[in-house]
């Protein structure tokens, strides 16, 4: 079940969507990717994210150039916004019935998270955006995946990062929302009405070593995630949508929150971009080379 909290649609078919999954600030090749593709006078029609995708996504939507977005991202992305921790959560977890404990528990506070994205984006709704921008959710209570068309794009922003522990969930359109990544980590169904998809997907990389209960666990997460993307993956292109797939090459291991990568996730994003310019304008028909991959 793919529900989307949107209106009618009034535009027409997108020719080219630009379709960013959950990568922590691996996300920021987007900027280097859509860089790439400007110059090349081309111009994504839609953007569809899910987590951080959606975040650097929406600076892309913005119409805001690289040097832009990689100073907003800065500001949007940073390990400082994961410290923010809420004491009483340890009470809950240890006293659960004396300190109450509920579906909206969370161990961090998301209100510096909330200021960082206002600052950057203010009021803008998703449906007044130069680009329109989808936003991949997933709903708390049944796990559905949500896609966002409408509303205020802080909102859904926040709602497409809420990771179910760690953040609380965000309530819009009367739902409570959290991270896409828990349905949808890679939507490229969202994006089922357009011509041709490029992706930037990323797999999560398996702990080193097993030596305590979190990374236990994360290996569980991380492999239940990489695999339910695949199968997006391939059940998009069994459907019959042309979907061409950037992938990073990477010389080094990447944190979830290492901002001073990003100028380095950047020019990789545009590095992979320009060695895939030739098949993405195939995608485009602007050629007659017709292999994607």
């Amino acid at each position: 079940m793919n529900t989307s909290l949107s209106g009618p649609r009034l535009s027409p078919a997108p020719r080219l969507a630009l379709v960013l999954g959950s990568g922590g600030v691996r996300s920021i090749a987007a900027v280097g990717i859509a860089e790439v593709l400007a110059r090349a006078g081309i111009q994504p029609d839609l953007i569809v994210g899910c987590s951080s995708g959606a975040l650097f996504g929406a600076t892309i939507a913005m119409g805001m150039s690289s040097h832009q977005a990689l100073n907003a991202a800065q500001a949007l992305w940073s390990s400082e916004l994961t410290q923010q921790r809420r004491w009483r959560a340890y009470a809950q977890l240890l006293a659960p019935r004396v300190f109450g404990f509920s579906q909206g528990f969370a161990l961090r506070d998301d209100r510096l998270i909330a200021q960082r994205i206002a600052q950057a984006f203010g009021e803008v709704r998703l449906e007044h955006l130069p680009i329109p921008l989808r936003v991949a959710t997933t709903e708390a209570a049944s796990g559905d995946p949500i896609v966002l068309t409408r509303g205020r794009l802080v909102d859904a922003l926040r709602a497409s990062m809420a990771l179910p522990f760690i953040f609380p969930s965000v309530e819009v359109g009367g739902k409570q929302l959290v991270d896409g990544v828990i349905s949808n980590p890679l939507p490229v169904a969202a994006a089922a009405d357009a011509q041709a998809v490029i992706t930037l997907g990323f797999h999560g990389a398996m702990p080193r070593r097993i030596d305590r209960p979190s990374r236990l666990l994360g290996r569980i997460s991380t492999a239940l995630i990489n695999n339910l993307q695949q199968a997006r993956l391939e059940a998009a292109r069994a459907g019959g949508q042309r979907v061409l797939s950037i992938e990073l090459q990477l010389d080094r291991r990447i944190g979830l929150w290492d901002t001073s990568a990003m100028p380095y996730l950047f020019e990789t994003g545009r590095r992979a971009a320009e060695a895939r310019l030739p098949q993405i304008m195939a995608l485009l028909g602007h050629s007659p080379e017709r292999s994607v991959a």
